[in-house]
């Protein structure tokens, strides 16, 4: 796919497709942003139409951002931590459990290019244990339940916890692994009472409700959390 650099948003991803009418710009999960454009729309128009929309984008950009700052000791997910360290070079690398980032002088973990890479490994990290933990609770969940699906996948869809379409696949957010294991149960359930009602109408919450009767207080704690990484 073809990437246009602009000097405030940075690298700006642009995905051609036959369905769109018209130019739409969104958040990708790494934070950058991504246009989707007409087939054969040239390139200046999309120049022109970021240049217009430069408050817009700007809102969208501060609304997706995430919510808590990347400090050194800091624990990511269930099993990793950040380790800043002093060095004659700076580089982020995943080491067991550790998210080592080492600083050469000047550098800082607050800078928003480092802050990027930082992310990235943070992102893997999770993703890591999503994979670990998560089809194992899936299917605990799914027998203790009496729901079936067809498949899980993993995604980094900024904006949802989870979904369940109606093939029975079910699609888990690796930034489950930032909440409280409670939490991450009530997604699980949730998705899973989509595999009997694909919809949230009452029967839907009454499956919720028995297999989570404190489903409303989880709604209300994730509701105040963001799947941002």
């Amino acid at each position: 796919m073809p990437v246009i650099h602009d000097s405030e948003f940075g690298d700006i991803t642009v995905r051609r497709s036959m369905r769109a009418s018209s130019i739409r710009i969104s958040v990708a999960p790494n934070g950058l942003l991504r246009a989707s454009v007409p087939t054969y729309a040239p390139l200046f128009v999309l120049r022109r139409f970021i240049k217009s929309s430069r408050p817009h984008l700007r809102k969208m950009l501060a609304s997706q951002a995430p919510a808590y700052e990347l400090r050194d000791g800091m624990y990511i997910g269930k099993s990793h931590k950040i380790s800043v360290r002093g060095a004659d070079e700076t580089s982020v690398k995943r080491t067991g459990q550790l998210i080592v980032v080492n600083l050469a002088p000047g550098d800082k973990l607050t800078d928003p290019g480092m802050e990027k890479k930082v992310r990235t490994v943070v992102q893997a990290a999770l993703r890591i244990e999503a994979k670990s933990h998560l089809p194992k609770r899936l299917a605990y969940l799914s027998e203790k339940l009496g729901c079936s699906y067809d498949k899980v996948r993993f995604s980094h869809a900024s904006g949802r916890w989870g979904s369940c379409n109606s093939r029975g696949t079910i699609s888990l957010n690796i930034a489950l692994m930032k909440l409280p294991f409670e939490l991450i149960d009530y997604v699980i359930i949730h998705e899973l009472c989509h595999t009997k009602q694909m919809n949230h109408s009452p029967k839907f919450w009454s499956l919720v409700e028995a297999a989570d009767p404190n489903y409303k207080e989880h709604r209300k704690q994730l509701k105040a959390q963001t799947p941002s990484i």
